[in-house]
């Protein structure tokens, strides 16, 4: 099902919409929001010198240093009894990020979401359970507010409490899980671990993951243990952005459809900044448009992608974000080598052995960096093969070296010993600032 005319509609229609709010959105930041204004004044630039879109590329980027500078509403454009609601980050390194809304804002960040649910294949006949964390994540109360406005029956349960989210998925009838996808793994082994078959004893049909990336083999191991009739699909957003609802995968699972009406998307080299041709891969810069509150324009997200905008076989013709690979502000460079936690999952979950969990150590020894990857066994009893568990070892460590170029050392643990998260997941701990 598609929520929108705006998703069909020909490119040239779709810029002509962009173009008219953009304008309408750079004369509103210059006017309205003074550390954007400073920024245009030194950059050169004026609200009427953008006549076209590709005078996009004359206006400064914001960073996140900026919410930080800001603190706590210092980017918003509204007085604060426009604003209805407030979201934030949850700011575990610092300060959160704050973002509002004004009620126009979350009229159409929730149609936003309506059409990213849409998009992968939820309607108004679905039971719907909200793993997410409630709180000031946005991803909750987001995916909330679209489902029910398309319809659908929401289970609000929140994250956490194994035992009461397995009772209601069995008695409640759910058809479609909102969740971090490593938390769904977790979930659909705790199924599984009861005996319970979810492809034959469960009505799940979907899932709609956000919150952390998912790559190809992860969604393959999504469907070993939620089964083949699962269709899984990730969606798209931030909290600065508006939260879920900036693009989101169709059925199609061929990139995600980004809603083009209410954002611009760019990629540039993160390096140089310049902007790069359609299909090079980089760094996705996103630009709101009709956002009250918290407008904004080139927004760098520290995500790494390529847009596509061949239209799709699904009906839409939106530019679509490939999944991503990896952030770059996340990455790792490990002896020279640069590598994206993502390129480490997609090799594991090739490996039938051991399961879809891990943990990476990086370390500085004897002033070389050291990586550590620390992956559970399907089977305990290999446990018992010192023969077994070394041909194992080896072949994970082949495996990753022709993936990254770079040795690696590998820490087989038994089922079930690593950390679960309920939330976004943290596979990565840099401890080299404490070596040598």
């Amino acid at each position: 099902m598609i929520w929108a005319k705006e998703e069909t509609l020909p490119r040239s229609e779709i810029e002509a919409i962009q173009l008219a709010k953009l304008k309408e959105s750079v004369r509103y930041i210059y006017d309205r929001v003074k550390p954007y204004r400073e920024k245009m004044d030194a950059a050169g630039v004026k609200p009427e010198d953008i006549r076209t879109l590709e005078d996009l590329k004359k206006l400064p980027f914001t960073y996140k240093a900026d919410f930080k500078d800001n603190y706590p509403d210092g980017l918003f454009a509204v007085d604060k009894k426009e604003i209805v609601r407030y979201h934030a980050s949850s700011g575990t390194t610092g300060k959160p990020t704050v973002v509002g809304y004004t009620r126009n804002d979350l009229d159409i960040w929730l149609n936003n979401v309506a059409r990213i649910a849409c998009m992968g294949g939820a309607s108004s006949d679905d039971v719907a359970q909200i793993s997410f964390g409630y709180g000031t994540f946005t991803g909750a109360l987001g995916l909330h507010g679209g489902l029910e406005k398309i319809g659908a029956s929401v289970i609000p349960m929140s994250s956490g409490n194994t035992n009461k989210q397995i009772m209601f998925l069995q008695d409640m009838g759910v058809t479609l899980l909102v969740a971090t996808p490593s938390y769904a793994l977790h979930l659909g082994e705790e199924i599984r671990k009861r005996g319970i078959d979810p492809s034959r004893d469960l009505k799940i049909r979907i899932g709609l993951f956000g919150g952390e990336g998912m790559t190809e083999p992860m969604r393959d191991e999504m469907h070993k243990v939620w089964g083949e009739q699962f269709v899984c699909t990730q969606n798209y957003g931030m909290s600065e952005l508006c939260g879920p609802g900036v693009a989101g995968e169709c059925t199609e699972l061929c990139g995600m459809h980004v809603n083009e009406d209410w954002f611009i998307p760019e990629i540039i080299d993160p390096k140089t900044e310049e902007v790069l041709p359609p299909g090079e891969r980089g760094e996705l810069v996103v630009t709101c448009l009709g956002k009250e509150a918290l407008p904004l324009m080139r927004y760098r997200t520290g995500d790494m992608t390529r847009l596509m905008y061949e239209p799709c076989r699904c009906g839409r013709t939106t530019a679509r974000i490939e999944n991503l690979s990896g952030r770059a502000d996340d990455m790792l460079v490990i002896r020279g080598v640069n590598v994206f936690p993502t390129q480490i999952e997609e090799v594991l979950l090739k490996i039938e052995e051991i399961g879809p969990h891990y943990e990476i150590l990086v370390e500085r020894k004897n002033r070389l960096d050291v990586m550590t990857i620390s992956v559970e066994l399907i089977d305990d009893r290999l446990l018992d093969s010192y023969a077994k568990l070394s041909e194992l070892e080896a072949r994970i460590k082949a495996a990753l070296k022709s993936q990254l170029g770079l040795a690696t050392q590998i820490r087989l643990v038994a089922p079930n010993s690593l950390k679960r998260f309920e939330g976004k997941a943290k596979r990565v701990t840099d401890l080299r600032k404490d070596g040598l």
